[in-house]
């Protein structure tokens, strides 16, 4: 029997994944594990790095029992990860000294405001494409450092490892002999020049980080080091295919040209733009990224990133309005068309393009005729809307119009969400079968990497197409409503 399958792993926000593909890039099983949501009471989200690593380790074993195949038969591994949450790690034990600072935690706030009071804001965007923000990793480093009395002594005997969470599961997948990131995961983390494609020492100096407690650099196809899972497989395999869970989405979408655009709807939401192979700044409330590099060769990105899209649906769950997301298609089906309420889900502050993470949570415009419909329907729209500012922002700052959008995550499995995304957006949308474009992109970029797969794999790709069938009146109309409730917001 010839070694002929690919395992991508993609951990999340909610969980971790294990895929496995066959030769022709088709998805053969899936298994996800979900792991614990830390929040405490001061609102801070955290997660169990050992959980995470256990899981991840029980769900391949999961994938390759329901496939019906031998690990054996597994030729390489790609990962996929949830970006900005940070980790931190003894570099000789492999020990997380804390918990994960997940994405969503804006603990760090405090420091992101003592830059930004010193006038470093835009030195910071300008090195980095990215916008002072708790939201990315660098103030959470500092944060570890200064709140973590480990860290502090271990980056002084230089035993401190912080990074994302693929260089962490790297690092204990090949029992620590490598300890490395690829470009998009860079790109995220506040501390990685966009234009000198390294480190920053300056970026860095001033979070209080030093960059030797980073990880190397690499493609995104590189070999990141061999790993047999913890013994679950007779010989080792490469690990050679690495990319942030949303330019994994990108790359698997096949939006590889300028102008191709994405958006992930996951825990929360990244609408991407591929920019091509030259550096430009973004507009206001929208940032400039990497989306990869491949063959030696640098592709750009820009990036909305949206807190709570699918979290809202957590939401829902959490306040006994639904047991299942499968509810809200019909209950928004029943939602008077003539209701206004409007659900604005900044939880934990909102994100792009308006970037105020002091920001709270309203539901407005009820009536006495609101009910569970209604506010189901709200929370759904509230999704659409959020991932249309960020398209319109990026159609301003490019001067291109987007005719459509490619769509991917668990919640394009909503038809009711995706019908209207493409009436707000007036502009098709394109959903693939499957929802696993994280997972799918990471094994795609693994797989072209060792040699499995062509560059035809793409192809095979089935996608179903939502196109617009609403009023242009109904839709401003809709699009008035939303708006005002977001000024309303900011202006507090």
């Amino acid at each position: 029997m010839s070694n002929n399958f690919v395992l991508s792993i993609d951990q999340s926000t909610q969980g971790t994944k294990a895929l496995l593909f066959d030769v022709n890039g088709r998805l053969l099983s899936c298994r996800s594990l979900p792991h614990r949501q830390i929040i405490n009471q001061k609102g801070w989200v955290s997660h169990n790095l050992e959980e995470i690593y256990k899981n991840l380790l029980e769900a391949v074993r999961l994938v390759c029992r329901d496939a019906g195949i031998s690990p054996e038969r597994i030729a390489c591994l790609g990962i996929s990860n949830q970006r900005e949450t940070t980790a931190a790690w003894n570099r000789s034990t492999g020990k997380p000294i804390c918990d994960a600072i997940v994405w969503q935690c804006a603990r760090s706030q405090e420091i992101c405001d003592r830059l930004e009071a010193k006038g470093y804001g835009s030195l910071i965007r300008e090195q980095t494409g990215l916008l002072l923000s708790p939201y990315f990793p660098a103030s959470k480093m500092a944060w570890i450092l200064e709140h973590i009395p480990e860290a502090a002594v271990l980056s002084k005997e230089h035993q401190l490892c912080m990074g994302t969470i693929d260089s962490y599961l790297i690092f204990r997948l090949t029992e620590g002999r490598s300890y490395q990131t690829d470009y998009s995961n860079a790109s995220r983390t506040h501390l990685f020049n966009l234009q000198s494609l390294c480190w920053d020492d300056e970026i860095c100096r001033l979070f209080g980080i030093s960059p030797e407690t980073l990880p190397a650099v690499c493609d995104s196809d590189a070999v990141y080091g061999l790993t047999d899972l913890e013994g679950l497989l007779e010989k080792p395999i490469p690990i050679c295919g690495v990319l942030g869970d949303s330019q994994a989405a990108l790359f698997g979408q096949g939006c590889h040209k300028p102008g191709m655009t994405k958006a992930t709807y996951g825990t929360g939401s990244s609408v991407v733009m591929n920019i091509g192979s030259q550096f430009r700044p973004s507009p206001q409330g929208i940032v400039t990224s990497l989306a990869w590099r491949r063959f030696g060769q640098i592709q750009y990105i820009m990036e909305g990133n949206i807190n709570y899209t699918g979290a809202v649906i957590t939401w829902l769950k959490e306040i006994g309005l639904i047991s299942t997301a499968n509810e809200t298609l019909e209950l928004a089906l029943k939602a008077s068309p003539k209701d206004t309420t409007i659900l604005v889900p900044a939880f934990t502050g909102l994100g792009a393009p308006c970037w105020k993470s002091k920001a709270t949570a309203v539901i407005g415009r009820i009536t006495r005729r609101t009910g569970k419909p209604e506010i189901v329907r709200a929370a759904l729209d509230s999704i659409a809307f959020q991932i249309l500012d960020v398209v319109k922002c990026m159609e301003k700052g490019t001067r291109l119009s987007i005719q459509q959008l490619f769509a991917d995550g668990g919640a394009t499995q909503n038809a009711y969400l995706m019908q209207t995304q493409s009436d707000l957006l007036d502009a098709v949308i394109q959903v693939p079968e499957t929802g696993e474009l994280s997972g799918l992109g990471a094994a795609y970029m693994a797989g072209l990497s060792f040699g499995i797969f062509q560059e035809n794999v793409f192809e095979s790709l089935k996608r179903h197409s939502y196109r617009p069938a609403m009023s242009s009146a109904i839709r401003e109309w809709k699009c008035q409503l939303w708006h005002k409730e977001i000024r309303s917001l900011l202006n507090t």
